[in-house]
C-alpha cells in the first residue's frame, strides 16, 4: 500500500471516529452540540478525502467536476437554508425529507456503479446492489409520503383503496422476486423493475399508516437509509460509507424499538396500519363529566401559590412556538420559590427529543427535563400539573382495554392534587379518542392558544404577586 493509500485510509478512520463519538456525545442534552459538531467534522473530513481521492484518480472530466461542484453548491445552499428557515414543529418532515434524499442517493450510487461495471459483475456485488436498491427506493418513496402526511398536503389518516393490499403485497414479492431472479441472471432491466416495484412498495407501505404512528414510521425510514448507505459502502468498497451507515441503521432501530414501547405498539401493528384514523377510531365509553374551563386570573392563583408544579409540555405548544412563554413563566414562579419541573413523554411532539430540543432553545435548565419513568411518581405530590397542548400522552383510557391507545405508557397527570390543561379547543389527539383526563373533577380547562395562554398567565401571576 502506498502513503497516498495510507494516508487517505487514515483520514477514513478519523472521520468515522468522530461519527461513534459523535453519537456517544449524543446520548445526553449537555453534550449533544458537542457531539453534533464532532460529526459534522468527520463528514467534512470524510467528503474532502473522497475529493482527494477523485483528483488523486484523474477520470472524472471537466463535465463531471461541474456536475459535481453544482450539486455540491445546490445541496449545501438548500441545507443551509432548511436549517435556519424551517420551525422546529416542522422538524420531522425535514427529517423525513433528508431520509428519501439519503437513501435514494445511496440507491443511485449503487445503480451507477454496477451499470459501469455490466458484464462483469461479481455475486456478492449484484447481492448489495440489490439490498441498496431495495431498501433505498423503498425509503425514498415511503419517506416523501410521511413527510405529505407530516406536513398536511396527505390526510393523516390511514388512507387505502380498493385492492390496496394485494397491490402492496404484488409490489414485494415482484420486489424481491426480481431481486432473486437477478442474482441468477445480473441485468440492468431487471434492475430497473426491482426499482419500480420497490418504489411502489415504499408508497402502499406508507400510506395506510396513521399519523399517530408517523413518528415511529420516520425513525424506521432513518434506519432503512442507513442501511441502504452501508450496502452502497458495499458495492462501492468504501468502508467509511459502510460505518457511516451501520451506525445510523443500528441507532435508527433502536430508536424505532424504544418508539414502539413507549407507545405500547408492535412494530408489525405499525406497519399493517390503521391507528390514528381520527374521528373514525370507535372510542369505548369512559367516565363521563362535566368539562370545568378556567380563567387566567384564577388559573394564576393556583401556580403563584403552589409549592410543587410540574409542566407537561405537547405538540400544541410547539405548534404555538410557545417555549419561550412557558419558560418566562417558570423563571417567574421559581422566583416566589415554587418547585418548577418538566414531564417528558417519549413521544411528546412529533419526534423523539423534540421537546427537549425546543425547550433547551428557550434556556431551560437541562436537570428540570424529566423522563416519563423518572417523573411520574413525582405527580401525587405536585399541587399543579400543567398541561400544554398534550392529549394521547395524559389520557387516563390507556390504562383500561378496549381503547385506541390501550396499554400505551403515559404520564400520570391526573395523579396530581390540581390540573390546568392550556388547549385550543377540546379537539382530538392522533388516536381519535376523547381524553378522560379533561372530565377530571381536578381539571380546569384554559381555552386558548398556548402562546397568548402563557403570556395571559405570567402577566396574571405578576399583577397577583405585585
Amino acid at each position: 500500500m502506498s502513503a497516498w493509500d495510507w494516508v487517505t485510509q487514515l483520514l477514513y478512520v478519523a472521520a468515522a471516529t468522530c461519527f461513534v463519538l459523535g453519537l456517544h456525545l449524543m446520548n445526553s442534552p449537555a453534550t449533544a452540540r458537542r457531539g453534533n459538531q464532532v460529526s459534522t467534522t468527520g463528514m467534512v473530513v470524510a467528503v474532502a478525502t473522497t475529493f482527494a481521492l477523485v483528483i488523486h484518480a484523474g477520470t472524472v472530466t471537466a463535465t463531471g467536476w461541474i456536475v459535481m461542484i453544482a450539486g455540491a453548491l445546490i445541496g449545501a445552499g438548500a441545507g443551509l437554508y432548511a436549517a435556519r428557515t424551517v420551525e422546529m414543529t416542522a422538524m420531522p418532515q425535514l427529517v423525513s425529507l433528508f431520509n428519501a434524499v439519503g437513501g435514494g442517493a445511496a440507491a443511485l450510487v449503487a445503480v451507477n456503479d454496477y451499470v459501469k461495471l455490466a458484464g462483469g459483475v461479481g455475486e456478492s456485488t449484484t447481492i448489495f446492489t440489490i439490498l441498496d436498491v431495495l431498501i433505498g427506493a423503498v425509503t425514498f418513496s415511503g419517506s416523501i409520503i410521511a413527510a405529505g402526511k407530516l406536513q398536511g398536503l396527505i390526510n393523516s389518516a390511514p388512507l387505502t383503496f380498493p385492492g390496496s393490499r394485494i397491490a402492496n403485497t404484488v409490489a414485494a414479492v415482484v420486489a424481491v422476486g426480481g431481486g432473486i431472479y437477478m442474482i441468477a441472471t445480473p441485468s440492468v432491466p431487471t434492475l430497473v423493475i426491482i426499482i419500480l416495484a420497490a418504489l411502489v412498495f415504499g408508497v402502499t407501505m406508507v400510506l395506510p399508516i396513521g399519523g399517530a404512528d408517523m413518528p415511529v414510521v420516520i425513525s424506521l425510514l432513518n434506519a432503512f437509509t442507513g442501511t441502504a448507505v452501508a450496502m452502497a459502502g458495499f458495492v462501492i468498497n468504501n468502508w467509511a460509507l459502510i460505518i457511516a451507515g451501520a451506525l445510523v441503521g443500528a441507532s435508527g432501530s433502536i430508536l424505532t424499538k424504544l418508539m414502539a414501547d413507549a407507545m405500547n405498539r408492535s412494530l408489525t401493528n405499525i406497519m399493517i396500519g390503521g391507528f390514528g384514523t381520527g374521528d373514525t377510531v370507535a372510542a369505548v365509553e369512559g367516565p363521563g363529566g362535566d368539562v370545568r374551563s378556567i380563567q387566567a386570573d384564577d388559573a394564576a392563583i393556583q401556580l403563584a401559590y403552589a409549592q410543587k408544579i410540574i409542566i407537561v409540555p405537547g405538540y400544541g405548544l410547539a405548534a404555538a412556538q410557545a417555549q419561550h412563554q412557558v419558560a418566562e413563566l417558570a423563571a417567574l414562579l421559581e422566583e416566589r420559590g415554587v418547585e418548577v419541573s418538566y414531564a417528558i413523554h417519549p413521544v411528546a411532539g412529533r419526534m423523539p427529543g423534540h421537546m427537549n430540543v425546543l425547550l433547551a432553545e428557550a434556556n431551560v435548565p437541562y436537570p428540570q427535563l424529566k423522563e416519563m419513568d423518572e417523573i411520574n411518581p413525582e405527580f401525587p405530590r405536585a399541587d399543579v400539573a400543567l398541561v400544554i397542548g398534550a392529549n394521547d400522552v395524559t389520557n387516563p383510557a390507556a390504562r383500561r382495554p378496549g381503547t385506541a391507545i390501550s396499554g400505551m405508557p403515559i404520564l400520570d397527570v391526573d395523579q396530581a392534587k390540581s390540573i390546568i390543561v392550556i388547549k385550543r379547543s377540546m379537539g382530538h389527539g392522533y388516536a381519535g379518542i376523547d381524553n378522560e383526563l379533561y372530565v377530571n373533577p381536578k381539571t380546569s380547562m384554559f381555552f386558548a392558544d398556548a402562546k397568548s395562554a402563557l403570556t395571559e398567565l405570567t402577566a396574571a401571576v405578576k399583577t397577583l404577586v405585585a
